[in-house]
């Protein structure tokens, strides 16, 4: 298949603390991610996300920038923040005046919103008190989603909770090169819990808002397509069954089955005994959703390491497991090339969870840019990123010729953004912005785009 499907949704997306600058202004309050960029030695070059792409500035351009490539939706996420500046208390009206603007913006032109809740922003009040490490926090997530539900569900039809808890979790609280800068396994652990009751929270809170009765409710993980590096070898095969718990059911299987895996706490045993989940917890965690967002990059090998390996940093509690390097190409990230994994782990998702539409909620790539001048125009010339959709749109369809649910796909993302660690330093954008001038060029792979979204076929 080389045409979307009638009904199929293509977007672009993009994250708060990433693209919109603004942070002290109009009440927003401080989140962790501003803490910690602000602390010298976590971001490469000491940047921060205070300007960003300056996008709550430039709002009206941007959504005409949106509209110009033609897209059927766009996928944002709402600062915490700028809406509760401590988490919890009083609304910060012009906080959320601004996703009302923006909801109302894309709507005027024909572009449907698709709002995510939580892209990593925790409230810096609320970590102070312990952040994911509390289960105060997953209540006070379930009063923030019902304030924006209560504003915009009446307009905002589909409603994502979270982004990729792993990373919160585990790359900020194990690994401790996100925010908050914490290194603590039992902390990453605390943190998967009260992520999951959360989300769970949230959905209840906002089937009780939401006006729209179309409305659909979702979540989003990066979960892995993994390999082992031997697939004969029991040992390899193990290392993989590890990282999936740890990485992907420790997410799903609470949220999509009401249940904790069984050899997630074995495995775990050493570091904690799960006591932080209550009576009811998980009952709280399971509710009905309509999508399952999945975030693609890359693949994972794997296989049987020394008793405690790098990995260990990342994943709690994994004994015994390395990470396999994999030969090139690589994007500007480092990441292997493998569109043929997007289909791995579609079909594996579809396996495990075959009542759910998927959607492709994230997928892109950095590549260095250069701007040239072609004809006098400012052009950036991608192919490898026009290579790179194309290819993994291709997987995508093929999944769907095979019977897969596959209902949508964003790219990832509308415009060059603050790249979290690596702060401006990696390109993932369709448009470049020059940091100094916020100027934006549509890069050849957002023509590309919109010549995808004008004729519904994968153009060459």
């Amino acid at each position: 298949m080389s045409a979307l499907p009638e009904r199929f949704v293509l977007g672009a997306a993009t994250a708060a603390y990433q693209i919109e600058g603004a942070a002290a202004e109009d009440g927003r309050g401080p989140s962790i991610w501003d803490v910690f960029s602000h602390t010298p030695g976590t971001v490469r070059d000491g940047d921060t996300g205070d300007v960003a792409a300056d996008h709550y500035h430039r709002l009206e351009t941007d959504l005409d920038l949106i509209a110009s490539l033609g897209l059927d939706a766009y996928r944002f996420s709402i600062s915490w923040s700028r809406v509760l500046p401590t988490g919890t208390g009083a609304v910060n009206e012009p906080g959320l005046d601004f996703y009302e603007r923006l909801v109302d913006g894309l709507l005027e032109r024909g572009v449907e919103p698709v709002a995510t809740l939580y892209h990593w922003d925790l409230p810096q009040e609320l970590q102070l008190a312990g952040g994911w490490t509390e289960r105060a926090t997953s209540a006070a997530f379930a009063g923030y989603a019902e304030v924006v539900g209560r504003r915009l569900g009446d307009r905002v039809r589909m409603w994502t909770t979270l982004n990729e808890p792993f990373c919160s979790a585990y790359v900020g609280h194990a690994e401790g090169r996100h925010a908050p800068g914490v290194v603590d396994e039992v902390a990453a652990l605390r943190a998967v819990h009260h992520l999951n009751l959360a989300h769970g929270q949230a959905v209840a809170a906002l089937r009780g808002v939401v006006e729209r009765r179309d409305a659909l409710f979702s979540v989003t993980h990066n979960l892995a397509s993994l390999y082992p590096a031997d697939p004969e070898d029991p040992e390899d095969l193990d290392a993989v069954r590890q990282i999936e718990a740890l990485h992907n059911r420790a997410f799903a299987e609470p949220q999509l089955r009401g249940v904790l895996p069984d050899d997630l706490v074995d495995d775990t045993r050493a570091i904690t005994d799960w006591s932080f989940v209550l009576p009811g917890d998980l009952e709280r965690i399971h509710q009905p959703l309509d999508v399952l967002g999945i975030n693609y990059y890359t693949t994972g090998v794997v296989a049987r390491g020394p008793e405690r390996s790098s990995v260990g940093s990342v994943y709690p509690g994994a004994t015994r497991v390395q990470q396999v390097a994999q030969p090139g190409p690589h994007t500007e990230m480092g990441w292997h090339l493998a569109p043929e994994g997007l289909y791995d782990l579609l079909a594996w998702a579809h396996r495990r969870y075959p009542e759910l539409e998927l959607m492709i909620t994230e997928n892109g790539a950095a590549f260095e840019d250069t701007v040239e001048l072609d004809g006098g125009e400012r052009r950036v010339h991608d192919g490898a990123r026009v290579d790179y959709l194309r290819t993994h749109l291709a997987e995508t369809l093929r999944a769907v010729d095979d019977g897969i649910p596959v209902t949508g796909y964003f790219v990832w993302s509308l415009m060059d953004n603050f790249e979290w660690a690596h702060g401006y330093s990696k390109r993932f954008g369709i448009t470049h912005v020059d940091y100094a001038t916020q100027e934006r060029t549509l890069k050849d792979s957002g023509r590309w785009v919109a010549e995808l979204a004008r004729t519904r076929t994968l153009p060459h």
